[in-house]
Formats: structure tokens, sequence, C-alpha cells
């Protein structure tokens, strides 16, 4: 076995195992339709009523942010929380729901870091009002030095130079790596972990993700211009579907690999039209980040002891395991 697939499943253990964790804070039950998700489940808490923030850099249509959100409903449902979410990919429009957040005076706040330094000083005010946050999704390497209790998520860098080895076993020699959102530190950490370990060559291409017809106009042209390339990797799953039509449309013979699942991506693999996922469990992420700010308010508890992030991937879904994991997708919870 070699190290990313030993990371691999380190990492899956250790998510399983804060889930497990997590999930024992239930009581008795009921949810409302508005605040939990479809099959939350087995009982609610009977502490205080709690409002929480989810405020995510996601930006319109992109369909991974549903997932992340549905753990989060599940997480509220189960610990009587009332869940207030909101989204901008504008870094300063996110401070502002940030700020929004604070104003309502929110009792925790989960906030995602693509862009951290433009929530440097909302997140500083957040601490002054005594409101615990916690970051999820992007920011493993600034959660501590913006003064979050905890962060659940994957490590950017790990996932890259994991998908970079695998493209190796694969005998890729050309990959682009296709950037949805300049700037998002997230997704320019996945790029340059595949280009540390891919032993091919390895470019970038920058597309404008909140224009679908666009990215796929911009990597056919790409593809056409260069036939060398044998492979795209794109960092979601909505790009990797559109990679296919390029591909198709270019008349490539590259395969397409990506970051990130949802229930049309498990289908894809399923055809072979794509390859490879690397999944990053955002139900998971979601639903932590609630559970954990409910288990700091009524119980003082820090997972990671404040000082270590939950990790919730990377992991590979690919033909071999992809119908077991087609199941959750098709629910909305991978």
């Amino acid at each position: 076995m070699d190290r990313s697939r030993r990371i691999t499943s380190a990492l899956a253990v250790a998510a399983a195992a804060a889930l497990v964790l997590a999930g024992c804070s239930s009581s008795s039950g009921g949810k409302k339709a508005e605040e939990g998700a479809d099959g939350a489940s087995a009982g609610k808490a009977t502490t205080p009523r709690m409002t929480v923030a989810l405020v995510t850099h996601q930006a319109p249509g992109d369909t991974f942010w549903d997932i992340v959100r549905k753990g989060a409903e599940a997480a509220a449902a189960k610990d009587n929380i009332k869940l207030v979410y909101s989204a901008d990919p504008n870094a300063g429009n996110q401070a502002n729901l940030v700020q929004n957040a604070i104003d309502q005076k929110v009792d925790g706040i989960a906030v995602t870091l693509a862009k951290p330094d433009a929530l440097k000083d909302v997140l500083g005010k957040a601490e002054q009002a005594g409101i615990p946050v916690v970051g999820l999704n992007s920011g493993l390497s600034d959660w501590k030095q913006l003064g979050l209790l905890e962060f659940f998520g994957q490590d950017e860098n790990v996932a890259g130079e994991a998908l970079g080895k695998r493209l190796n076993e694969e005998g890729a020699k050309k990959a682009v790596c296709v950037i949805q959102e300049q700037g998002n530190i997230g997704l320019t950490q996945r790029c340059d972990g595949v280009k540390k370990t891919f032993e091919g060559t390895t470019e970038t291409l920058n597309v404008n993700g909140t224009d679908m017809p666009s990215v796929k106009a911009t990597i056919t042209a790409k593809l056409k211009q260069d036939s060398a390339i044998d492979y795209v990797v794109t960092l979601g799953a909505p790009f990797a579907l559109t990679a296919v039509q390029s591909v198709s449309e270019a008349g490539s013979k590259a395969k397409v690999a990506t970051f990130d699942l949802n229930k049309d991506l498990t289908g894809a693999i399923q055809r072979g039209d794509i390859q490879f996922a690397v999944d990053q469990q955002p139900y998971l992420q979601g639903y932590l980040a609630v559970d954990g700010l409910w288990l700091y308010k009524n119980n003082g508890n820090y997972s990671g002891g404040g000082e270590q992030p939950v990790l919730t991937g990377p992991a590979f879904v690919d033909r071999s395991n992809v119908e077991r994991i087609a199941e959750f997708a098709a629910k909305g919870t991978r």
C-alpha cells in the first residue's frame, strides 16, 4: 500500500471516529422541515435553543455546498439549533455576512476561509463579542492564526499530492489543472499539490466558475490547442462533468479526474466518463462544524484539543468502490 493510500485510510478512520463521538449527543424526537435535513435522525437535544450562522463562499449553482448544508442541517436538527445559512463567493461580501451574524448576536459561527486575509478583521470582532467561531472546508493553514476554535476539512496540499501520485499510477504524462475561482487558497493548494508529486507536466488553467458555458469553451479551446494533454483535473464535480463535454467536443483523448463528488459524478464514474474523484466528505464537514459549536457551548469540548484539525479527507472514489458510495450520493450525503 503506497503512502497516499495509507493516508487516505488513516483519515477515513479518524473522520468516522469523530462522527460517532459527535452523534452521541442526541436525546428525544422531532425536527423542523426548514432547519432539519431529510433523514436527520435519531433524536433531538433538550439543551437550550441556540442560533448558529453558517457562512460560506458558495458560488451560485455550485452543488457541492448543498451537501455541506445538508450535513449542517442534520446536526442542527439533532442539537436544537436554529441554523442561519448565508454565502457569497466575494470575500468582502462574505465578511459582511459574518458581520451580520455578529450583529444578530448568534451563539456561534461556522465559516469557510477561502480568502482568509479578507476575514481577519471581522473574525476579530466575533472574538471581541464572545462568539465562538469554527472553520470548515477552506482555511486549514490559517484557522489557528485567526483565533478559531476548531477546523473540519481536508489538507488540500495532501489531497493534491495524493492525486498527483495517482496520475503517475495511471501513466499520465501531461495534465491541466482547472481552477474555477482565482484567489481561492484551497484550490491553489490542490493544484500545487498535484504539481509537487506528479512526475509529468502540469499546467494551470483559470476559468470563470460562475459561467459554465465559458468554462466549457475555455477547456475545449485548451484541449484543441494542446493535443499532448492526457488528463484534465478539475476541482469540483460540476466542472468535471463539463470537462467531459469539452473532451468530446475537442476530439481529445484526455481523461478526466476531479476533486469532490455529487450524485451525477458518481454516475459518470460508473460509466467510465470520469476516472476517479478525491472525496473530502462535505456532509461531514457541515455536520461536525455545527455539532462542534453545540459541544463547545454545552460541554466545553474542543475537537482536536483546539490545536489539531479534524480531517475529513482525502479518499479516492473510483469504479472499485463507487457503487457503494453512489447509494449515499443519491441521498445527498456524499
